[in-house]
C-alpha cells in the first residue's frame, strides 16, 4: 500500500513538473526570433478589417472566448470538417471573425510558413481589438499549438444564455475560473451587439402570464420592447451596453446595477452575493485611486483564460490553413 502510494506521489509530481514546463513554454515574444513581425502582422490585418465593421473588436474578443472554452485555447473553433464541426455548436450561435484569422494567417504563412499558431493568431487578434475600441492595451504570452479535434459535441458545455448564475459560476470553475474572473470576462460585452433573438423569453415569457424579467429596470423595458417587439425580426442586433456600445470600459457594470443589463446572464451577476460584490467594487468612486482598477484586472482576467488547456511543445500542430488539419 505505501509503495503504491509512493508510486501515486512521484506520478503526480511528474504530472505538476510536466505542466509546468508545458506552460513555461508559452511567453511574451515567443516568436521574436522565428517570426519577429508576427505581431505586426495581425496587428495591420485586425486594423484594416475593422475599418470596414465597426463590430468588429467584439467579434474578435467573443471568437478568442468561444475558443478557450471548447478544448482549451487551440483553434479548434477555427476547423470546417464537416456537419460535426465544433463551429456548429447551438453554444456558438452567432460566433464570427474566421475570415479575418484566415486572412492574417495566409500573411504569416508567406512571411514565416509553418511557424506561427492559428490559436496564437485568436488570441493576439483579441488583444488588438480591444485596443482598437480604447481598451487597455497589453502583452499576450504565445506558444499555443493548434489542436487536432474539433466536434459540435464537445461545445455542450458552453455558457449559455439562460444559465442561473450559480450555473455559469460552475461552468467557470470547471475551466478553472473564478467568481470574480466571471464577473470581468462578463464585462467584456461593454462591446458589441446581441440578437432579439437570445432576448425574446426574458421580456415576453419569463414568468407565468408572458410576463417580463422583473429585474429589467422599468425605464429600460419599453426600449428593449421597441427594440425587439413580440413576433418581431429576432435578428435585429442590440447593443449590450445601452451607453457606450463602442468603447471598451466598465460602464456596463454600471448599466448591470442599474437594472439595464440587456442579457440575463449579466443581470444574474447583481443577483448573487459574491458577484454583486465585485461589480460593486469597480463602481465606487474611490476605486481608481485605491486597488486594482477594472482594466488592469480585465487584463489579468483574459490572460488566465488565454492559458486554459493549450496545448505547447510537442503537442498539437501549427495548421497550413485555420479551418483544416494538416
Amino acid at each position: 500500500m505505501a509503495w503504491t502510494k509512493a508510486k501515486m506521489s512521484l506520478a503526480l509530481s511528474l504530472l505538476t513538473v510536466f505542466l509546468r514546463v508545458s506552460l513555461a513554454n508559452l511567453k511574451v515574444g515567443f516568436y521574436s526570433n522565428t517570426c519577429p513581425q508576427a505581431e505586426s502582422i495581425i496587428r495591420r490585418v485586425v486594423s484594416g478589417a475593422a475599418l470596414s465593421d465597426p463590430n468588429l473588436p467584439a467579434i474578435l474578443l467573443r471568437l478568442h472566448f468561444h475558443d478557450c472554452f471548447v478544448e482549451g485555447c487551440d483553434g479548434s473553433i477555427l476547423v470546417n470538417n464537416g456537419a460535426i464541426s465544433e463551429k456548429n455548436a447551438f453554444g456558438h450561435e452567432g460566433v464570427r471573425g474566421f475570415e479575418i484569422v484566415e486572412a492574417a494567417k495566409a500573411e504569416l504563412e508567406s512571411a514565416c510558413p509553418g511557424v506561427v499558431s492559428c490559436s496564437d493568431i485568436v488570441a493576439l487578434a483579441a488583444r488588438d481589438a480591444i485596443s482598437l475600441a480604447n481598451g487597455p492595451a497589453y502583452e499576450v504570452p504565445t506558444g499555443r499549438r493548434d489542436g487536432r479535434v474539433s466536434n459540435m459535441s464537445l461545445a455542450k458545455d458552453m455558457p449559455e444564455i439562460s444559465d442561473s448564475i450559480q450555473i455559469l459560476k460552475a461552468k467557470f470553475m470547471q475551466k478553472g475560473l473564478n467568481a470574480k474572473e466571471l464577473v470581468l470576462l462578463s464585462a467584456a460585452h461593454t462591446i458589441g451587439t446581441t440578437a432579439c433573438f437570445f432576448m425574446t423569453k426574458r421580456l415576453y415569457d419569463f414568468l407565468p402570464g408572458g410576463q417580463p424579467d422583473p429585474t429589467i429596470n422599468p425605464v429600460f423595458l419599453p426600449e428593449l420592447t421597441t427594440r425587439c417587439p413580440q413576433n418581431g425580426d429576432v435578428n435585429v442586433r442590440v447593443p449590450m451596453d445601452r451607453i457606450s456600445e463602442r468603447l471598451f470600459d466598465k460602464q456596463i457594470l454600471q448599466n448591470i446595477k442599474d437594472g439595464f443589463a440587456v442579457l440575463q446572464t449579466d443581470a444574474g451577476l447583481y443577483e448573487d452575493v459574491t458577484t454583486r460584490r465585485v461589480v460593486d467594487s469597480y463602481l465606487g468612486m474611490l476605486n481608481p485611486f485605491f486597488g486594482a482598477t477594472f482594466e488592469s484586472d480585465f487584463v489579468k482576467a483574459i490572460i488566465k483564460m488565454g492559458k486554459i488547456g493549450v496545448k505547447t511543445g510537442s503537442k498539437g500542430e501549427i495548421r497550413q490553413v485555420c479551418s483544416a488539419f494538416n
